[in-house]
């Protein structure tokens, strides 16, 4: 049972996505694009306080929350692990 969502990126986290390398802009964006058929990876952790959640890719954390109604995950901000949660 594989639930296909879209995905929708606000403009803070293209700005972040924008500014990294290039090797880890990729990496981040082939990131991002899986959530749309598993929102919910092994390896993603629920957010304390918050209905969002968030994957590792190498040194660097995206932050999403979910609409389960309406099948989009909202890619909110991505940054370096030492920063994005502040």
């Amino acid at each position: 049972m594989t639930a296909c969502y879209s995905v929708l990126v606000k403009s803070g986290a293209e700005r972040e996505i924008r500014n990294l390398s290039a090797a880890d802009r990729k990496r981040v964006l082939r990131r991002i694009g899986r959530l749309a058929s598993d929102p919910r990876p092994p390896d993603c952790k629920k957010l304390q306080g918050t209905d969002a959640y968030r994957i590792r890719q190498g040194d660097y954390r995206i932050l999403y929350a979910l609409d389960d109604p309406k099948r989009v995950v909202i890619v909110y901000r991505v940054g370096h692990r030492s920063e994005v949660y502040r």
